[in-house]
């Protein structure tokens, strides 16, 4: 039954996916018909030369390319390329050799896995570049929208060859108003609004773009029958030229002129065509990527050789050159398709409606497509965008604001390129500034003024490095750390070497170096002690031991832990221990005292029990890390939710787990804790009573009495101890730690021969 369901479900799922699909292919296809047919006049080349790419883009390039969402075609970043290599050649069927060798080129670089250069696009230029689409969008098609239609469809370079340019376009509107078109266009723009919003609307599987344009051929041939100004004329409409058979519509084609195959300039068009065509493809491809709803990864050299088929299959057919288009691939993503199914359709149709369909196409008002595309410029270039990008830092937002301005103010190829280079400007920028991360760690001996190295150090960053170790005053110790370093400029190498064997040792500086790769030749050097040493343990007192441990305890807790070199400790250690500590805890596997502190090897004595409880044992183990060893603090840490501790509590109220009533030595170490709560419990249960859960309020209550019980037994019981902690020698003290939050808390009540404590108030009870 649950097959049957699954089944139904995943054929439900194909249906309306392939039904998306088609629908997007629809309005794709409507909207890359006129912008094919203006590409082509805006590049001085024949009206069919657009569609005819357009039509192999979809047909061709649609099924090789790994592509899901993406729309290839005629681009507009490619009309000033083509125009002047038209000229430059003298002729349109030599411009299609070139168009053809563009692709072989093309297919290569997909071989030689050249899609590479997709991952070094920064994000910010990306969306700079999506953000300017959008930008333009809104700005040619305004023109358009009132029924000034003079720029051709598909024209995106700011300086325009009706000799005006983006902005100027927009004053000549006013000269130029058609009262049929404005109420198209506005009246279809209000269409898309309302989809989007009224439910029963939006539920519909029929897009808004598809309406807009059956209601805008509606109205024209309403205002045909009004007459007057409100005839919408073929000026206004798309204009596909009308072969009278389908042998007419292959005699509009032109042929590749293979004569000119060896004209330097055809040569010299195709490797313009193949690089410029293959860059906007992959910028594009990333820019798509982001956009795609699924999220889905495109491969760069796979989508390098379907575009150079295609430009191939194009240029022998008479066709323009093609890459992927955003514009294009935006409005499929909008309209809601899934696969590839509505490019290779959007190609079916292009080819269907200029062979069969003509006059009907021709029927459809400029306007009502201008309101589709400012919709979709709408959504690219939206406000959250800005605020994101403003909130990111100005190392996201200047580049993006100017891939957009320069985009909006040449065209897309060369305002991507002045984003790269921005962006570029800007990573040189941040790594002369920031080629290093200067941090100051408190080992048990000295601070260390420790140097991060960045990823990649270059010679742009000597100054800065420099700047750094002039800074270092005379008897610190400073380390220089390589461990995250890929790359290191010669340059630097040399200024680490001198500074740390010549001009540190001459300014009193104790330089150490690590993690430097053996191709460098710098040793590991370590001029300063990071673990507790004989010479620091005998003159550390009782207090600095303490002040160390909260401070590791802090470390702990913000992510800040030392970087210790543990195999050097190993080596440091083998022969003898020298102590500052002895931790006293339970074993719980939440709270390893090592690393809740942020120790290292040889630091503490850890003894570790059920409870913290005092046994014999665990006494001894305490006298032999202090008289033995040397220690000059004594820890017991005890913590919330201590599980032998609510097993006692619950073995008083006959609750035990049955596992545990099968532990002989396990009920030892619950009747020791038995007397803290038989002690306690009507105390802590008159507190309990105003505070929420018994159980747990209870628990917490005799983890901090045990913890004092503790202190005291060993105070009491081992005279060694007590001698030591008399002379000042040694120092003893409990603490809480919060399996919650990470902090270890200090019971000043507990203390003994420590004085007065100074710690944080969040580490002090």
């Amino acid at each position: 039954m649950k097959e049957n369901i699954r089944s139904a479900t995943l054929k439900n799922d194909n249906v309306s996916n392939v039904w998306d699909d088609v629908l997007a292919g629809v309005v794709v296809f409507l909207v890359a018909l006129p912008l094919c047919i203006g590409i082509a006049l805006a590049s001085n080349a024949p009206p069919l030369a657009g569609v005819v790419a357009g039509i192999v883009a979809g047909l061709i390039v649609g099924p090789l390319s790994g592509a899901q969402v993406t729309i290839s075609g005629p681009a507009a970043g490619l009309t000033a390329v083509v125009a002047a290599e038209i000229s430059a050649i003298g002729s349109f069927e030599g411009l299609l050799v070139a168009v053809a060798l563009a692709g072989v080129i093309q297919i290569a670089l997909g071989i030689l896995r050249g899609g590479f250069i997709k991952s070094f696009v920064p994000a910010s230029v990306v969306r700079g570049l999506l953000s300017a689409i959008g930008v333009i969008l809104i700005l040619k098609q305004i023109p358009h929208l009132f029924g000034h239609d003079t720029d051709p469809e598909g024209e995106m370079s700011f300086f325009q060859p009706d000799r005006q340019n983006t902005f100027s376009e927009l004053l000549e509107i006013l000269g130029d108003l058609h009262p049929g078109s404005i109420v198209v266009g506005f009246a279809s723009l209000a269409i898309i609004y309302l989809w989007g919003r009224i439910a029963f609307l939006k539920r519909t599987s029929v897009p808004a773009p598809l309406v807009v344009v059956l209601f805008g051929v509606v109205c024209s041939l309403c205002f045909d029958r009004i007459g007057g100004t409100w005839i919408i004329g073929t000026t206004h409409k798309v204009n596909v030229p009308v072969p009278e058979t389908i042998r007419g519509f292959f005699g509009l084609l032109q042929n590749p002129d293979f004569s000119q195959l060896m004209n330097p300039a055809v040569s010299s068009a195709a490797f313009a065509i193949a690089i410029v065509g293959s860059l906007q493809a992959l910028l594009t491809l990333e820019a798509v990527d982001r956009l795609d709803r699924e999220k889905r990864s495109t491969s760069p050299n796979r989508e390098l050789v379907a575009q150079g088929i295609g430009n191939i299959v194009s240029g022998m057919a008479g066709g323009l050159p093609m890459t992927c288009e955003i514009v294009r691939s935006s409005v499929n993503i909008d309209a809601g398709a899934r696969t590839k199914k509505s490019a290779i359709l959007h190609g079916a149709l292009l080819a269907i409606s200029v062979v069969l369909l003509p006059r009907a196409i021709n029927l459809i008002p400029l306007s009502a497509l201008a309101a589709i595309l400012i919709a979709t410029g709408l959504k690219l270039a939206s406000p959250q965008v800005v605020a994101e990008l403003w909130r990111a830092g100005r190392y996201q937002f200047i580049p993006w604001f100017v891939t957009l301005l320069a985009i909006v103010l040449t065209d897309p190829l060369i305002g991507i390129l002045i984003g790269l280079a921005v962006s570029i400007i800007f990573i040189l920028w941040s790594n002369l500034r920031r080629p290093m991360r200067l941090v100051v760690d408190q080992y048990l001996g000295e601070d260390v003024t420790r140097i991060e190295l960045a990823s990649q150090v270059s010679f742009l960053n000597r100054a800065a490095l420099r700047k750094t170790f002039d800074n270092i005053e005379p008897g610190k110790h400073l380390l220089v750390d390589a461990h995250d370093t890929v790359y290191i400029d010669p340059d630097i190498l040399s200024l680490i070497k001198e500074y740390r064997d010549v001009i540190g040792p001459a300014r009193g500086v104790y330089v150490s170096t690590r993690g430097f790769r053996d191709k460098y030749a710098i040793e590991d050097r370590i001029a300063f002690v990071d673990f507790s040493s004989k010479e620091l343990q005998e003159r550390m007192k009782p207090e600095e031991a303490l002040k160390y441990l909260l401070a590791g305890n802090q470390r702990f807790r913000n992510e800040r832990r030392l970087k210790r070199d543990f195999s050097r400790q190993v080596v440091a250690t083998a022969s003898s221990q020298h102590p500052m500590a002895v931790v006293l805890s339970d074993i719980d596997s939440r709270i390893p005292a090592e690393i809740i502190f942020d120790l290292g090897l040889g630091d503490i004595v850890s003894v570790r029990v059920a409870g913290n409880i005092v046994t014999p044992e665990v006494l001894g183990s305490i006298e032999f890390g202090c008289v033995g060893a040397g220690s000059k603090l004594i820890a017991v840490v005890g913590h919330n939710r201590c599980v032998a501790v609510e097993s006692a509590i619950d073995f008083m109220q006959e609750k035990q787990a049955p596992d545990l009533d099968k532990c002989e030595y396990v009920k030892s170490i619950i009747k020791s804790l038995e007397s803290v709560v038989r002690e306690n419990r009507s105390k802590s249960l008159q507190s309990v009573n105003n505070r929420g859960s018994e159980s747990v309020v209870e628990a917490d209550i005799v983890v901090r009495q045990n913890v004092q019980r503790s202190v005291n037994e060993i105070v009491q019981k081992s005279e060694a101890i007590r001698n030591l902690i008399d002379a000042g020698h040694v120092g003893i003290i409990g603490m809480v730690y919060d399996v919650s939050t990470g902090v270890c808390h200090v019971m000043k009540e507990t203390a003994h021969g420590l004085g007065a404590i100074q710690s944080n108030d969040t580490q002090s009870q």
